[in-house]
């Protein structure tokens, strides 16, 4: 009988599937070195979600075929030593794309409309102050909505940016323009797309390449009205960068589902900053 081990809950009918299908599965619920490394010995698979495999695991996983992470990234496993060794990797393609896109419009819109200074006016008695609101807030009709990176939640998202009339702007250095322009969308360099963007999104892996590819030069090239936002990957904005740029109006406001850090730190100098909404990387859920 093959073993599957789940580092992480998965969704109850995936489960009923390999309990179904007579297959040995374990749950694994401490990451801790020593207990991966006796309890993933001699499993055929492992199935993963926002846990890490290190190298220093996986080679002691001596009856391991496959590895399937729970999403579309995969930097929580060492994909070098899986190549190396021949071992599978699957991921969930675009399982979870509409959900994450609907996320980053979520994220604009509260944003523009100041939904939590709203919320807040409201319940602490101070309905006069939306006057003082209105110079902050903002539509994303006609604006310019920047993607950066043009792979399946991408394209979603620039539908749903269309239904909003926005005009969508895109970078993707291994997307063809042509490809951009069938979608509706205006190809544009990096460079240029931060300058001219209203609203900014996100969706690219981190790797040695992006990671920081937003830092202070960038933030300060922006318009004061940008909201940018990251569903992506912590690390592809530079958290410290961030905070200086909010915290000195740089930009109007961000929006962060992933962190360099996860769970971030319990005083994390972001989360004092009003002109910031924060999930807890969940944009695929």
């Amino acid at each position: 009988m093959q073993k599957i081990a789940l580092m992480g809950q998965i969704h109850e009918d995936g489960l009923k599937i390999l309990n179904d299908s007579k297959f040995n599965v374990i749950e694994i619920n401490d990451y801790s070195y020593d207990n991966l490394i006796k309890e993933l010995a001699n499993v055929d698979a492992i199935a993963i979600r926002t846990a890490e495999l290190k190298q220093e695991v996986l080679q002691e996983c001596k009856s391991l075929k496959i590895v399937s992470r729970h999403g579309v990234g995969y930097d929580n496993v060492d994909l070098n030593y899986l190549n190396k060794e021949k071992i599978a990797l699957a991921i969930t393609g675009s399982s979870n794309a509409v959900t994450v896109a609907e996320h980053v419009m979520a994220m604009f819109l509260n944003l523009c409309k100041l939904s939590k200074t709203s919320d807040q006016i409201v319940r602490s008695g101070q309905f006069a102050k939306k006057v003082s609101m209105q110079k902050d807030m903002l539509e994303l009709y006609k604006k310019n909505i920047f993607i950066i990176g043009f792979g399946r939640i991408g394209k979603i998202l620039a539908k749903r940016c269309i239904g909003f009339e926005s005009n969508v702007l895109v970078y993707d250095p291994y997307i063809e323009s042509n490809i951009i322009k069938e979608n509706n969308c205006i190809p544009v360099s990096f460079d240029e797309g931060i300058k001219i963007a209203d609203f900014i999104s996100l969706h690219l892996p981190i790797n040695k390449n992006t990671k920081y590819l937003i830092t202070k030069k960038e933030l300060s090239q922006m318009k004061k009205t940008c909201i940018l936002v990251n569903t992506a990957r912590g690390g592809i904005i530079n958290e410290d960068d961030l905070v200086w740029a909010l915290q000195n109006q740089v930009i109007h406001s961000a929006g962060l589902d992933v962190f360099e850090q996860e769970p971030p730190k319990e005083k994390n100098p972001l989360f004092a900053l009003d002109n910031l909404i924060l999930s807890p990387h969940s944009a695929a859920l």
